[in-house]
């Protein structure tokens, strides 16, 4: 599995702002049942990453910082941080202690810091940080929840309606079945199947789906057959839900996604790249853009990737508005 392929951060992102709620319910139930949920919630990306700009403490991962109110009517700001690089970090629970300390310092509101872990390592589970000097305490002690624990509850996830038992699931088999695509391919159907199974609303099928089919990524040949059976499944159902305009949307966004890949390395590898060729890059179909990437790992100029642009886009015939 490619290091693209293996990486979670968005579809953890995007799950935790599309589910706060379930979320919450799900790993943190104290948190969830003290929250005035009638009042709603607020996302603060521009005070997380004001307090997390020159914090050098290592990659930042899924981080979301929310508003919310509690029950007694006093407002609570409940910061989220979620770990999914594939082992342990040493300056995890660092991290969390300034996070947490320079929001209070900067915005004087009590914060909630949560992490969940999804390394694959049992022993890992930070949940305090803190120093002492010549009587001086300081630190932070939070809340952490480890995904593999749930492997041993399984019958559980099965059974709950909570999206962020799919997440979970999903999350447990990309691990178990990274070496494995057939048994990733039976798991990816599995999971789908159960999408509909639940009667999930036609929304939450497809919010649900899109983070199955991120981390449960295939190869082409699994990936057509996976294609296949959940057509089959969606006929049964008689829901075409994923199989239509939701299919076509996600192709568009792989591709979307192999071309900011590759004007990255462009990046790195010359000048920033012209806007013009920025957008004929992200033109290209992404049936493509294996040999487009060849040719950016080896051209002399940026000249020459804009030929092979032209190239390909000419042999490729008008591009869809």
């Amino acid at each position: 599995m490619s290091a693209t392929a293996a990486d979670y951060d968005s579809p953890w992102k995007e799950a935790l702002e599309r589910f706060f709620p379930d979320f919450l319910a799900f790993f943190f139930p104290d948190a969830y049942a003290d929250i005035d949920w009638r009042r709603g919630h607020r996302f603060l990306d521009k005070e997380l990453k004001q307090a997390t700009r020159d914090a050098e403490l290592g990659r930042r991962y899924a981080d979301v910082l929310a508003q919310v109110w509690r029950q007694g009517g006093d407002e609570a700001w409940v910061l989220v941080h979620v770990e999914v690089q594939g082992q342990p970090q040493a300056g995890f629970a660092e991290r969390m202690y300034v996070y947490n300390y320079r929001l209070y310092d900067r915005h004087r509101k009590q914060v909630a810091s949560l992490a969940v872990l999804a390394d694959e390592q049992a022993g890992w589970r930070p949940r305090q940080f803190g120093y002492e000097l010549w009587g001086c305490r300081a630190g932070l002690d939070f809340p952490s929840v480890k995904l593999l624990d749930y492997g041993q509850r399984w019958t559980e996830l099965e059974v709950s309606i909570n999206p962020f038992a799919t997440v979970v699931m999903a999350h447990l088999k990309a691990q178990e079945t990274r070496e494995d695509p057939a048994a990733r391919q039976g798991w990816k159907v599995w999971l789908t199947w159960r999408l509909y199974k639940l009667g999930y609303d036609r929304q939450r099928v497809i919010d649900l789906f899109s983070f199955i089919d991120w981390v449960l990524q295939l190869p082409e040949p699994q990936a057509l057959d996976f294609w296949r059976q959940v057509q089959e499944i969606e006929e049964e159902k008689r829901m075409q839900y994923i199989t239509s305009v939701e299919r076509i949307g996600m192709q568009q966004g792989m591709q979307q996604g192999q071309a900011e890949l590759l004007l990255r390395l462009l990046s790195r590898r010359f000048e920033a790249t012209p806007p013009w060729l920025a957008e004929r890059v992200r033109s290209v179909p992404s049936e493509q853009m294996p040999a487009l990437l060849d040719v950016a790992l080896t051209a002399a100029s940026l000249d020459e990737v804009a030929t092979a642009v032209e190239v390909i886009l000419t042999d490729a015939g008008p591009v869809a508005a």
